[in-house]
């Protein structure tokens, strides 16, 4: 244990006098994310909710076949202009972001009864046309039924004869799953963290001592392969750990500045969300260092491990992706393979859903059998001879 202690201490003392290490390991890492994401989702609210308030543009062309149309949806919050002769062109062209083209006969078919047509431009691959779409089909769609009512009503037959179906809707989404929608990128960067936090101590460690032809010197000394391999693993697990932390507590201090209740959603990332993430952050964190110490004991430059480590950070995003692209009902055994359940963890805990005590004993059960796993692998790396030989 004092060797242990003897290296553990050397590393932490070494990267800690690296400024750039410690600046980007411990403040940029854990702080540039949730700032960023505090901007973004600012501003992305801002933006729907004065998209949402102010008048909707809208270019129409055959405007003087359709008066009542016309009224009714600027009385709905529309601004109408005059389109341009080929309303498709310009729309193409982004020159309006909706059209609305009204036949001359749509005036013959409203005044027998008839359905009448009316055409509405856009582009459905520009992200800023999304919500102002919504808007105008809304209108039209509010107008037509109000119509449609009023010839029932004048013909003698209830309203109500045409709808023999009402749907009442019951949501039962909570403040707290809706503001957890707000959130949905946070499993992937506290993991994304875990990752981050400890590789450059891990790359110094062993690939660093490497070039620096200091490794050679410490395997002489009368110390265990093991007690070495421990210390400058448990260094990575504290540099990542700490990394993870600070990025909990940013996001803590965030979720208070996020304006979750113009949305009618809620965010608590309080004590309750530390209880339930950390127990399955800690083990992640210890495999993510002792598979970063084994993957940098094969390489013989500080700039080669970098290379190497930085490809490992791809393993973050397949969660995410299974996550994002196969959308699937939780299963209890999903819980049983790394990283997915982390990433079900910290999302049922963002939504404010029990987790149970089988899920967490699950997640943190399997990860720390890989983390034994990987250990295995880097002491049998760090019993090699091959490694004490500098590149």
């Amino acid at each position: 244990m004092s060797a242990l202690t003897t290296v553990f201490r050397k590393e932490l003392r070494e990267s800690l006098r690296d400024r750039r290490a410690v600046l980007n390991t411990l403040i940029i890492g854990p702080l540039l994310g949730p700032l960023l994401f505090l901007v973004m989702i600012r501003v992305i609210i801002s933006e729907q909710i004065q998209t949402s308030e102010r008048p909707l543009p809208v270019a129409v062309q055959g405007g003087q076949y359709a008066p009542n149309l016309i009224a009714a949806l600027t009385s709905a919050g529309a601004d109408i202009s005059t389109a341009p002769a080929d309303p498709a062109r310009a729309v193409r062209n982004e020159e309006v972001d909706l059209a609305l083209v009204i036949p001359k006969q749509y005036a013959e078919d409203w005044q027998a009864g008839q359905p009448a047509t009316v055409f509405v431009y856009y582009d459905s691959s520009r992200k800023e046309a999304g919500s102002r779409i919504g808007r105008l089909k809304g209108m039209l769609e509010a107008y037509s039924r109000q119509t449609g009512s009023m010839r029932l009503m004048v013909r003698g037959v209830a309203p109500m004869v045409a709808s023999p179906l009402l749907m009442a809707d019951r949501d039962q989404a909570t403040p707290s799953s809706k503001g957890a929608m707000l959130f949905a990128m946070l499993p992937y960067m506290l993991i994304l963290t875990s990752f981050i936090g400890g590789m450059f101590l891990a790359i110094d460690a062993t690939a660093g001592e490497r070039e620096r032809q200091s490794l050679e010197p410490l395997f002489a000394t009368p110390v265990r392969r093991e007690s070495i391999l421990a210390g400058k693993v448990l260094a990575t697990a504290t540099f990542a750990g700490t990394s993870v932390v600070m990025s909990l507590i940013a996001f803590l201090i965030v979720g208070r500045f996020m304006p979750t209740q113009d949305l009618g959603m809620a965010i608590d990332l309080g004590s309750r969300f530390l209880l339930l993430v950390l127990p399955v952050m800690v083990p992640l964190v210890l495999f993510v260092s002792a598979l970063q110490t084994f993957v940098a004991a094969f390489a013989k430059t500080f700039r080669e491990a970098q290379t190497q480590l930085g490809l490992l950070q791809i393993v973050p995003v397949v969660p995410v992706l299974i996550v994002t692209v196969m959308p699937f009902k939780t299963a209890l055994w999903m819980y049983a393979i790394p990283l997915v359940g982390q990433q079900l963890v910290i999302t049922r805990a963002l939504r404010g859903d029990a987790v149970g005590f089988l899920p967490e004993f699950l997640v943190a059960g399997t990860t720390l059998l890989v983390a034994a796993v990987a250990y295995w692998a880097a002491r049998r790396a760090y019993t090699s001879e091959r490694l004490a030989i500098s590149g």
